[in-house]
């Protein structure tokens, strides 16, 4: 492959591709059923604890 190939592979599909996955990466914490994973990675870090120590 010559570097004019790989060039427009990257200015074209490289670009959709690293948008696409810009776009999923932002969505991903909205999707239905992420509250509850996310409400438990927030809270992991009081398990084994008691209150008051």
């Amino acid at each position: 492959m010559s570097y004019e190939t790989l060039r427009h592979f990257a200015d074209s599909y490289g670009l959709i591709a690293m948008v696409a996955v810009f776009l999923g990466l932002c969505l991903w914490p909205f999707r239905p059923g992420a509250k509850r994973h996310a409400s438990d990675a927030a809270n992991s870090i009081f398990e084994g604890h008691d209150d008051g120590e």
